[in-house]
């Protein structure tokens, strides 16, 4: 099975504009997401997709291999499918742009998902870790899954889900860690359909998927998800990269 990974890069973030070129550890945050990802040895190839002229030149001056887009898009899935059918690939991670990193132990996980499909039932996968702290369930930024018994998605929320109405002891929370795993033909099936209403109203790409009836894998990680959403998380990011080359 040909595995790649894509890395979408969009430049102008809403919440931290220009934050892939931006620096960590003495390199662009772009570059550091795209060496961690060759460097995990999971991969056939390696892409990053981008709309920005600048992270082009720099990855393709670092010997990188990098595709532009032509046209806007609304989510990373959309931005990597624009050329998902030019490649020869049974399945495609996207690794997000902003997680410099992401562990090889969670990437494993999925693609071993689709290792063990037998039957190719699974559309995709994606991670969740647990979370149990009141600041990082209430946080709207920490997108939420609710799963059912068999760890496939049923629902994935800005919102706190479940709602504990009872005050229940012991409930679980989970917190979506945003990196794929599709089946090619589902990344195309997603690019070629129109954004749903869920997905409109909570901009959850995901949700796209729940509601054209595709099944979603959720695989459990030890991985806290690093992505750099505001200065803060960048902040938070130099301090490890310095702990880790001290």
């Amino acid at each position: 099975m040909k595995t790649i990974a894509m890395i979408p890069a969009r430049y102008n973030s809403e919440r931290l504009p220009g934050k892939l070129m931006m620096d960590l550890g003495g390199i662009p945050l772009i570059l550091r997401t795209y060496k961690n990802v060759i460097n995990l040895g999971l991969f056939d190839e390696v892409f990053v997709v981008t709309d920005s002229k600048i992270i082009f030149e720099l990855i393709k001056k670092n010997g990188g291999r990098i595709f532009m887009s032509s046209i806007k898009h609304e989510s990373g899935s959309d931005r990597i499918a624009e050329f998902a059918s030019e490649i020869k690939a049974d399945l495609i991670l996207n690794v997000q742009g902003d997680e410099p990193f992401i562990d090889k132990q969670s990437l494993k996980k999925l693609i071993d998902v689709f290792n063990n499909d037998f039957q190719n039932t699974i559309d995709l996968a994606s991670l969740m870790q647990p979370i149990i702290e009141s600041i990082d369930i209430d946080n709207p930024n920490n997108v939420k899954v609710v799963v059912d018994n068999n760890n496939f998605a049923i629902y994935f929320s800005r919102s706190v889900v479940p709602y504990n109405r009872l005050n229940i002891k012991n409930t679980n929370y989970f917190k979506h860690i945003g990196v794929y795993a599709f089946r090619k033909e589902s990344l195309l099936y997603f690019y070629k359909s129109k954004p749903s209403p869920l997905e409109k109203l909570e901009k959850l790409e995901q949700l796209r998927y729940l509601e054209n009836g595709k099944k979603i894998k959720m695989v459990k990680t030890n991985y806290n998800g690093h992505g750099i959403d505001v200065m803060e998380d960048l902040i938070n990011a130099r301090k490890i990269v310095n702990e880790q080359s001290s």
